[in-house]
């Protein structure tokens, strides 16, 4: 019992409050009480899980409207169907359901298979290489990835927001395909290119097993890719060079300006202030306050 209990992590829906929790905490202290265990408690922690909602019900049996998990998986495949449901909506929400939405994800896997089968001889020839300073494209493409991996291995550890995950990676395979053609070329060396397809397939793993075990194998890699340690982020690599920082007058937005990361007060200052867009603004005002939030916000206070 001191093994086992308490639970660690209980899931559910919110209509197994009153059944599942309430009944389990009267036997829990029941049993407390009789000297049988010690905890006071069933679980340690609670996730409320949204419903599947179709042509607006709760998915049920009973109203006849539930979609058949072996259909999806002949039409589209189990890695489609079941990301489709991490990416439809947050786990606390509920997710309506749209069989478009499952044959979108399976194009969007289609396009994983292509690009890393397509540059998977390239990086496997970046094996054993040593990598060189990125620049360039290289550099561009490495900040993506390792700003991705820090994304979603906080929205793992610390939200459980696989929707935000998935469209992270969907941004990332975006940036990859858009360097297609200095990809074929051969200007971005193997192992950047070993390192973008191997992380991006460790990142995909938990929604999409099957591909990924697959491409794994394409990739030159051994044993099973769920074995493999998770990608880690660079923050130096992850660090943008130049940051674009919003500029507000009253608390509307007037501008965007574009600045060194590591940019001072002065500095912003100066940029927000050699805008045109804002120097028509204050034309023959007053600037009251001028606030700036480094890295964040630059607001302007002016009558």
């Amino acid at each position: 019992m001191k093994y086992w209990f308490p639970i660690d992590q209980y899931i559910g829906g919110v209509e197994h409050a009153i059944l599942h929790l309430i009944y389990s905490r009267f036997w829990t202290r029941m049993m407390r009480d009789l000297g049988l265990i010690v905890n006071d408690e069933p679980v340690k922690r609670l996730f409320t899980q949204g419903m599947v909602i179709k042509d607006g019900a709760k998915m049920s049996k009973s109203k006849g409207n539930v979609v058949s998990p072996d259909d999806m998986v002949a039409r589209y495949g189990a890695d489609a169907a079941r990301m489709y449901s991490l990416f439809a909506a947050p786990p606390d929400r509920d997710l309506d359901w749209q069989e478009d939405g499952v044959a979108g994800v399976s194009r969007f896997l289609g396009r994983v298979w292509r690009l890393t089968t397509k540059h998977a001889a390239a990086a496997r020839a970046g094996r054993g290489q040593s990598a060189e300073a990125p620049s360039g494209v290289s550099l561009k493409l490495l900040r993506k990835l390792h700003q991705t991996i820090a994304k979603i291995t906080l929205d793992f550890e610390g939200r459980w927001h696989f929707n935000t995950c998935i469209a992270a990676i969907m941004e990332l395979v975006n940036e990859i395909q858009a360097a297609d053609a200095q990809l074929s070329a051969g200007e971005v060396a193997p192992p950047v290119v070993l390192e973008l397809l191997r992380s991006l397939v460790l990142l995909l793993a938990p929604f999409a097993p099957h591909l990924v075990a697959e491409l794994w194998e394409e990739l030159g890699e051994q044993g099973t890719v769920l074995r493999a340690p998770w990608p880690q982020s660079d923050p130096e690599l992850a660090k943008e060079d130049e940051l674009e920082i919003p500029v507000q007058i009253n608390g509307k937005l007037v501008s965007v300006v574009r600045v060194a990361a590591d940019a001072d007060v002065k500095t912003i200052e100066a940029a927000a202030l050699a805008g045109e867009k804002v120097k028509a603004r204050i034309a023959g005002k007053t600037v009251v306050k001028l606030i700036v939030v480094p890295g964040k916000l630059v607001n302007l206070v002016v009558r």
